[in-house]
């Protein structure tokens, strides 16, 4: 079963404040990630659902994912489980995650930090494969919200 942990900041020259209504605008954010679509609110800043979709050697990848705000410390951190699997492809995923916004004197670090698991067929594509997809959702989200966040 691959899983590993993940963890990545950036800092920004923008204050909590103004980071924090960017960084909880489930479809803004949703957008920074290619692989993620469909996102429906069920109640904001509590529950959501989402696709995640990707190719993976000859599989096609196409997970339902339920994700729930299991904490929040408003302006400050939010904590989130996303799971879900995909039939066809015999594959589940797991991912627990935190985004907490830590001010400092020029601005904002954003530090991001959870753990992923993947079973079933997915998963018989290796480790490596599955870490590279990861470090490139993570590589799009910083990179799309050091875009959005530098500009306001």
């Amino acid at each position: 079963m691959p899983s590993a942990n993940f963890e990545r900041s950036i800092r920004v020259g923008a204050p909590a404040e103004v980071c924090w209504p960017v960084l909880i605008d489930v479809d803004k954010v949703a957008g920074w990630v290619s692989l993620i679509s469909g996102v429906v609110e069920l109640e904001h800043l509590s529950s959501y659902e989402a696709v995640l979709a990707d190719r993976f050697g000859m599989f096609n990848l196409k997970a339902d994912l339920s994700v729930k705000v299991v904490e929040l410390e408003e302006g400050r951190r939010i904590r989130f489980h996303a799971e879900g699997q995909d039939r066809h492809v015999n594959t589940h995923i797991s991912v627990e995650a935190e985004l907490r916004l830590d001010p400092t004197e020029d601005g904002t670090l954003i530090h991001v930090s959870g753990e992923y698991k993947v079973l079933g067929t997915v998963a018989t594509m290796g480790a490596s494969t599955i870490q590279k997809k990861a470090e490139m959702i993570l590589a799009e989200f910083f990179g799309a919200a050091e875009r959005s966040l530098t500009t306001l």
